[in-house]
Order: C-alpha cells, then structure tokens, then sequence
C-alpha cells in the first residue's frame, strides 16, 4: 500500500487533541508564578520568600531588599526588569504557534515549535542566570556588611548556603507547566514518528 506524501506527515487525532491540551494549558502561566527563591535563617523561622511571574514579582521583597542594602546588593525593582515586560509576549507567541501546529495538523510544525520552546526555554534560564550573577556580584564597596571574596548569587537550581542564610531557587507552577509542555510534545513527536515507522512497515 502506497502513503500519500501529503499523508506522510499527518498526526494522528490523539496526538492533536494532545497538543490542543498542552497549548491550552500555557494558559495557565498567565496566573501562576513562574519561580521562586526562597530564605531560610535563624531570624526568619517562618522564611522569606520571591516569586517571579511573567510580567511582575511578588513576596517579601521589602524585607529582601532591607537585608541586600546591609550587604551592598542592589535593590530588585521589578519595574526597572525589562525581561517582565516582554515575557508575557514570548508566552503568547508559543501559544500562538502552537495553535499553528494543531490547526495545520503537521509533524514538521511540531518538531519546529518543540525547538522553539527548548531554545526559548534555554535564553530565559540564561538570562534569569545573568540577572542573579550582576545582583550577587556587583555589590556596593561601601556597604555596611563586605565579606572579603563573598558573592551572594542564588543558586540557579537548588540550594546554597549565603553567610546565615539558606538561598533556595526552583520552579513554580509556570515553570512546571512550560517544563511539562516541552517534554510531553517532545513525547508525542517520538510517539508520531515511531507511529510512522510501524506503518510503513506494516505496508
């Protein structure tokens, strides 16, 4: 039996309805935190807490930035972050092309937007490693607390110990969410081309 070229790079409804779902589900990183830091020391039993969402952060940054001033770190002005005015729009933009992928119905598409969230998802983990290294590093030299060769730079991922405090950095419900999106579509991309293979060898 002969595949029609056109056919040949078709998804299987399953696989639509799926990537319909995760599409859907990007939604959801308009209303949830993306990551979050946290602070663990002797004087905060309760800990101190950041949240960074698309377009703003949340939790005790008055408090956080009080004790950064002591070290010499620069106060964090969500405003002044320009990466939190244009997140909203890359989050849009892959949503946007993922409608693409299941309207169209086409593995090339996807295979085009799971490369497209690897490699947006690889520039913000980036970028958000950047923001932490000036914040940790380029302290103020007449601040009131200098530890000579201290830095105060958060862990990209996990924990670190920063003079009595315990820093914590990890993912929120967004990052889960957009995390979750990349490798289940990288999934049913794996599933469609192995689908495939069996077909044409059926045929």
């Amino acid at each position: 039996m002969e595949i029609h070229p056109f056919n040949f790079n078709l998804m299987k409804k399953s696989s639509r309805i799926l990537i319909l779902i995760l599409v859907l589900s990007l939604i959801a990183v308009y209303f949830v935190p993306l990551w979050n830091i946290s602070l663990e020391a002797p004087q905060y039993p309760e800990g101190l807490g950041m949240q960074i969402w698309l377009s703003k952060m949340t939790g005790d940054l008055n408090t956080i930035n009080g004790l950064n001033h002591y070290i010499g770190m620069k106060t964090i002005q969500p405003d002044s972050i320009q990466e939190l005015k244009y997140m909203p729009f890359i989050i849009g933009f892959i949503i946007m092309t993922g409608l693409i992928v299941f309207l169209f119905n086409k593995r090339t598409l996807l295979l085009s937007w799971i490369i497209l969230i690897i490699i947006t998802g690889i520039a913000g983990m980036y970028d958000f490693w950047l923001w932490e290294y000036d914040y940790g590093h380029n302290l103020d030299t007449t601040a009131a607390i200098i530890v000579p060769g201290m830095n105060y730079q958060p862990p990209l991922i996990g924990s670190k110990q920063l003079l009595n405090f315990t820093a914590t950095s990890m993912p929120d419900t967004g990052g889960i969410i957009i995390f979750a999106v990349g490798i289940t579509a990288v999934l049913i991309l794996i599933y469609e081309y192995k689908f495939n293979k069996t077909q044409n060898v059926k045929n």
